[in-house]
Formats: C-alpha cells, structure tokens, sequence
C-alpha cells in the first residue's frame, strides 16, 4: 500500500537508531543494576535502615522507568512492522490510519528519550532549586516576575512534577520582588538548568495610563538540589543567619513569629532564604541545603576544588545579558537569543510551553559536544 511504503522504507534504519539509542542509555548496565536492586531489596534486614531503604526503592523506581521506556519503544517498533505485514497479507487498508498513528507517537517518544540521554551532567537527574528576582522597573518588572513565577510553576505541572514554595517575597503594590521554587522530579534540574539568566518581556505596561511600551527584566537563578552524600563543606564563620517574620500570599499559613531565615554567606555574597516551614530550624535547614547546592555549582563553575576559595560578588545574574525575550507588542513573539529558537504564541509559552526552547538548548549541547 502507498500510504505505508514511506513508513516500510524508514523501519531499518529507526531500528538501527533505536539500538545506538540502546547503546547511549546503556541498558545492560541498567538491566544489571536493577537485577542487583531486587536481589538486595529480598535481603533479610533490608528495611532495618529505613532512610537507606527509601534511597534504594527511589533509585529501583528510576531505572525501571527508563528500561520501562526503551522497552516500550522496542515493542511499539515492533508493533508497527507486524502491522504492515498483516495489512499487506490481508489487503485491509482500515489500519492505515492506525498504523501511522502508533508510528507517529513512536518517533515522538523516541525523540524525547533520546533527548533525555543529552541529560549527562552529574546532578541533571536532581531536583531544581529556582529563585526569581525582579529587575530595575519597579511595578512592571515586578508584574513580570509574577509571569514568570506562573510560567515555571505550570510547566512543572504539565510534567507531574511536586513543586514547593520555599520563598516567597511580595510587593506591596503588586507582583512579586522574588520567589524561590523547589521542583522535585526526575530530570528537574537537568531540564531547567539553561533557564538561567535574565529574561525581559516587550509590552504595552498595563500600568501606564499613557499606554507606551515598556521593556522589563527579571533573573531566573537554577542549581541542584544536592543529596546528603555530596560533601560541601561551609565555614560557620563565612555566614550570617538572619530571621525575620515571613511574609506571602496572606492567610493562616504566614506565620506570625520571626521564623523565616535569611542566610547570606560572606565571602560570595550569596543569600538564601526560606520561610515556608513552619519552624525556623526547619528553614535554616533547607536554606542551608539550598546554600550548599549553589555554592557548589559556583565552585564548578570556577574550577574551585574548595568552597573556601570562593571570593566576589557572585550575588545576582549580570544584567544586559538577557537569554530570552517575551514581546507581546507590537507584534507577538518569544525569542531564545542563545539558540535562535522562537515561536509566535507568546501566550501557550506564558501557559508553561517551554520544552521547545529548553529541548533546543540542549540539541545545541549536542551539535557543540560531536
């Protein structure tokens, strides 16, 4: 049948990509490493180290999921062959349609599986701390930091991802100052990492009663979220904790006593800070954690084998540098200036569509890597 001989044509070599793709997420080693997560977890005293437990069955989950998905591509591959060759013996064109559309959804997974291999950094598979910080511009760069806090949150939504305020500092006449995120899931940080940067939105400002246009920025700030086996070692003379009361959306759940923790650590001029616990123990506890994770990621950045050789401003994006423009006048469109990447529906991309411009950065990792 016409309508199949493109797809027949295709099915050698999409076999022989699915095998390199095989080779890339390195399956026997997967395979192998799970076949040892099941033998350990049938040990007698298995559950005695609760927290150690936990950390293994999270870790079995994680290669099951992604032998889980090569699997299924293989199978669904297959599928499509058995589908032609019956179809061709049978003479029945009704699964046609059928048949282009299990390959279609095929060579869309295998696409986002395969991009998923480009996620090698060692904490890509962690969690992502993000903190935005509205720019210069007062009310409308305030407003937009707001967008952007929406924006981020609904794409962690549309990946099932467990997201969690940790920060949240409001602006009396509107929009927010900053806000820091925790984004719990697999790839989180891998995914979000090139977000980083300063981004500016182009728009009638609905503030002005003139109506002119106005340009505005924010910063998005990315690290991982760092588990307890990666030592960090901080001095305690190298920080200063602040409390204060939290502040927030309003409601029972602010609390009325100086829990909220700012900690700023000296020498980098780095501050953290939390206030959604309910305790100030617990805030300096993820602040710290979250301190950890950032001066880490400097201390890479700047080929530091110690944190204590950390020394600058390292407080905030530089400004000017901006990775992305949001216009919404005088014409509609969002441009990535790193990869050239932009689309003309600034309002889905606002929604949480962003997987074209995170999935471009990352093919351009590629190209650059080959």
């Amino acid at each position: 049948m016409l309508e199949l001989d493109s797809i027949k044509s295709e099915l050698a070599n999409e076999q022989k990509n699915l095998n390199e793709l095989g080779e890339s997420l390195d399956v026997a080693k997967l395979t192998l490493d799970l076949e040892e997560i099941d033998f350990k977890v049938q040990i007698d005293g298995f559950w005695d180290h609760l927290e150690e437990a936990q950390k293994t069955l999270k870790e079995k989950k994680r290669l099951e999921t992604k032998l889980g998905e090569f699997n299924g591509l293989k199978t669904q591959l297959e599928d499509v062959e058995v589908l032609i060759q019956m179809s061709e013996e049978a003479e029945d064109a009704s699964v046609v349609e059928e048949i282009q559309e299990i390959y279609r959804d095929y060579k869309e997974k295998v696409e986002e599986l395969r991009l998923k291999t480009l996620l090698s950094g060692p904490y890509d598979s962690s969690n992502a701390i993000i903190s935005i910080h509205a720019g210069s511009g007062g009310l409308d760069a305030q407003d937009w930091a707001e967008m952007l806090h929406r924006m981020y949150i609904r794409w962690a939504e549309k990946k099932d991802y467990r997201i969690q305020t940790l920060d949240y500092q409001g602006a009396d006449e509107g929009g927010i100052k900053s806000a820091t995120l925790r984004i719990e899931g697999e790839n989180a940080y891998g995914y979000l990492k090139n977000e980083k940067g300063v981004h500016r939105i182009v728009r009638i400002s609905p503030f002005d009663s003139s109506g002119r246009r106005h340009t505005s920025f924010a910063s998005l700030d990315v690290t991982p979220e760092l588990d307890d086996n990666v030592a960090v070692e901080i001095n305690p003379d190298d920080i200063r904790v602040d409390t204060y009361r939290s502040s927030g959306a309003g409601g029972q759940h602010v609390n009325k006593t100086d829990s909220a923790i700012r900690i700023t650590h000296i020498p980098t001029n780095i501050v953290v800070t939390c206030q959604n616990e309910r305790s100030q123990h617990q805030n300096r506890e993820v602040a710290m954690r979250v301190l950890k994770g950032k001066l880490y990621e400097l201390a890479l950045q700047e080929h530091k084998d110690k944190i204590d050789e950390l020394k600058g401003d390292f407080s905030q994006i530089t400004w000017g540098s901006q990775i992305r423009s949001y216009v919404f006048h005088p014409y509609n469109m969002v441009k990535d200036h790193r990869t050239g990447a932009e689309v003309s529906n600034v309002y889905g991309v606002m929604d949480g569509d962003l997987d074209y411009f995170i999935n471009e950065k990352l093919k351009q990792k590629e190209t650059t890597d080959s």
